[in-house]
């Protein structure tokens, strides 16, 4: 089974608004060979979103996020 990838900082930062478009248009089309490839895209956006939100914030709809309460 193919495990998480962890993106390092240095490459987070690399990415430019074009590249995270590209990777939203990826999971918003859906169409991976695998799920598995489609989870490392997810995980990556979910990166982006913690380290670089100003770059995720227009595709955090496809994050499907849900707020926890443990009340």
């Amino acid at each position: 089974m193919p495990t998480v990838q962890h993106y390092s900082h240095e490459f987070i930062n690399q990415l430019t608004p074009q590249d995270v478009a590209a990777l939203a248009q990826r999971l918003e089309e859906d169409d991976y060979d695998t799920p598995f490839a489609a989870l490392e895209d997810w995980h990556l956006l979910r990166s982006l979103a913690f380290q670089r939100p100003e770059l995720a914030e227009p595709y955090l709809y496809l994050l499907d996020l849900e707020a926890f309460d443990e009340s």
